[in-house]
C-alpha cells in the first residue's frame, strides 16, 4: 500500500515517519519523500492511528489526487536542487515531464491553481534556499555555488538572489543573515 505525506522534505523527515510507522507495527517495504510502501494493506484503526501521529509532528496523509501530484513534484525539486548538480541547461519542464510521465503544460497547471505561485517561482525559491544554506554554512565560493546550482553566470545567480532576498550574495554573507524558510513553507 503506498501512502503519500505532506511536508516531508529531509532526511530527518523519513526518520520520524519511519519511527511511526514503526511504533504502530507496521512494516515498511520502501520510504522516499512524501511515499511510504507497506507491505500490507492498513487496518483502519493504524491508518488512523498513523495519520493522528503524522499531523502532530507536522505531516499528513495526503488523499486528494491534485494534491499527490503537488507533493510529488516537490519532493523532486528538492531533492534535485539538494544533489548540488544541476547543469547550466537543466530545464525544469524536462525534468518534471520526465520524471512524472505527464505533460509539463499539465503540471504547471494544477500546481499553480493549488499553490498559487507557479512552478517556475517555486523552483527559484528552492534554489534560492539552498544557495543561502550554501552561503551561511561557507561550504563554497560563490562561482562554485552557481555552478552548482546550475546558474549560467554569477550574475544571474546575485540578481535572482537579490530579487528574492533583497540581498546580493555578498552582503547576505557578511551579514551572517539567517533568514532561511523551511522548505514546506514555500
Amino acid at each position: 500500500m503506498k501512502i503519500l505525506i505532506k511536508n516531508m522534505v529531509c532526511d530527518r523527515c523519513i526518520s520520524a515517519v519511519q519511527n511511526i510507522f514503526e511504533n504502530v507495527g507496521v512494516n515498511i517495504e520502501s520510504i522516499n519523500l512524501g511515499e511510504v510502501e507497506t507491505a500490507t494493506e492498513l487496518s483502519e484503526q493504524n491508518l488512523s492511528e498513523i495519520e493522528i501521529m503524522l499531523e502532530k509532528i507536522g505531516f499528513e496523509i495526503i488523499k486528494d489526487p491534485s494534491q499527490q501530484l503537488i507533493e510529488s513534484i516537490k519532493n523532486l525539486v528538492i531533492l534535485k536542487i539538494a544533489r548540488l548538480d544541476t547543469d547550466e541547461n537543466f530545464l525544469l519542464s524536462n525534468f518534471l515531464s520526465n520524471a512524472l510521465h505527464k505533460e509539463y503544460s499539465t503540471l504547471s497547471k494544477v500546481f499553480s491553481q493549488n499553490e498559487n505561485i507557479t512552478l517556475e517561482q517555486y523552483h527559484i525559491l528552492q534554489r534560492i534556499e539552498k544557495v543561502k544554506e550554501l552561503l551561511f554554512n561557507n561550504d563554497f565560493t560563490l562561482t562554485e555555488i552557481a555552478v552548482h546550482m546550475g546558474y549560467k553566470s554569477v550574475q544571474h545567480l546575485s540578481s535572482q538572489f537579490k530579487n528574492s532576498t533583497g540581498y546580493t550574495p555578498t552582503v547576505f554573507k557578511k551579514l551572517k543573515v539567517l533568514d532561511r524558510k523551511s522548505l514546506d513553507r514555500l
